[in-house]
């Protein structure tokens, strides 16, 4: 039996590449109204800009009606960085797609918890991050996770992993932390659908199924790099053609952004502790450089 989403109004929080792309699926696929927010004003008219880039693509390749990119782009609004939070109090659902930052996203989600009501659902980007902790952040002061309001604000909280870029990516990841109600999963699961896309399903376990998988084989080409056993030409063609992959591991990274590479690394060794999710020297220090790949204009490849 399908399930209603019941999402009339989405909110974004965060308007960087993630953030931009869930805005996209949902105005253009889903046809929801999305409030975005970002603290950052230059963030805000640099994602937009690319929004428009993106919809002018679509059209040039008619993929989607001119009158049709017009109406998503319509259905998009800006909420005030002065408004801060308050500016989604008419939102049904907000995603939160800010850096991976255990201490950020508590904080945010604390304050969502806090200004929101308890109708709306929480959902957090996080590709690495415990939902059940992110979750346990929105208990309200006062109050224990076995009290009744405890337990309703943890229960909102999911986890919607989209993959980037989000408007090519078909995939999103649903992580249920252990407070999560099963209504909020069938409904997180079903906008998820409206949007276009299909979903997995991963128990709350560092790194989720993606990442846990993901991350060590980035971590190793890396460590292959700085051991000197091939170039990173090599490296990358090995696998693109070997292995009949997209793109290599160390392009791949530099498309993620080394620094999200390297968090998801460390969240990944600090809650297990294995030692195969240890990051390599070479990404800790070209994080240090602020060589951050794609988005910095170099990592292991300079881009324009």
């Amino acid at each position: 039996m399908s399930v209603a989403h019941g999402i009339r109004t989405l909110g974004v929080l965060g308007s960087g590449q993630m953030g931009l792309g869930i805005a996209y699926v949902a105005a253009l696929r889903a046809r929801v109204p999305v409030l975005l927010h970002d603290r950052s004003e230059v963030q805000i008219k640099k994602g937009l800009a690319f929004m428009d880039k993106l919809l002018e693509k679509d059209v040039s390749k008619g993929k989607i009606k001119a009158e049709e990119a017009k109406e998503a782009r319509d259905r998009v609004t800006v909420v005030a960085p002065e408004k801060g939070l308050e500016g989604f109090r008419d939102a049904d659902m907000v995603v939160e797609a800010v850096s991976e930052n255990i201490a950020l996203k508590q904080s945010i989600f604390k304050d969502l918890s806090a200004k929101l009501p308890l109708e709306t659902i929480l959902a957090s980007n996080t590709s690495s991050i415990s939902i059940t902790k992110i979750a346990a952040s929105t208990i309200p002061e006062g109050h224990t996770a076995s009290s009744e309001l405890g337990q309703k604000s943890a229960a909102r909280v999911v986890g919607l992993h989209f993959f980037n870029p989000v408007p090519v990516m078909k995939l999103v990841e649903l992580i249920s932390a252990l407070q999560t109600s099963q209504e909020t999963v069938d409904r997180a699961k079903a906008f998820a659908i409206a949007c276009g896309k299909e979903c997995t399903t991963s128990q709350d376990v560092p790194g989720f199924v993606a990442n846990a998988l993901l991350m060590p084989y980035l971590n190793e080409a890396i460590m292959w790099l700085e051991k000197g056993v091939a170039t990173k030409e090599d490296i990358d063609k090995t696998m693109k053609l070997g292995m009949n992959h997209p793109m290599g591991p160390l392009q791949l990274a530099d498309f993620i952004g080394l620094d999200t590479c390297l968090a998801i690394q460390q969240t990944l060794y600090q809650g297990t502790g294995d030692s195969k999710y240890r990051p390599s020297v070479l990404l800790e220090r070209m994080v240090d450089a602020q060589w951050l790949g794609k988005k910095s204009g170099k990592g292991f490849y300079d881009y324009e």
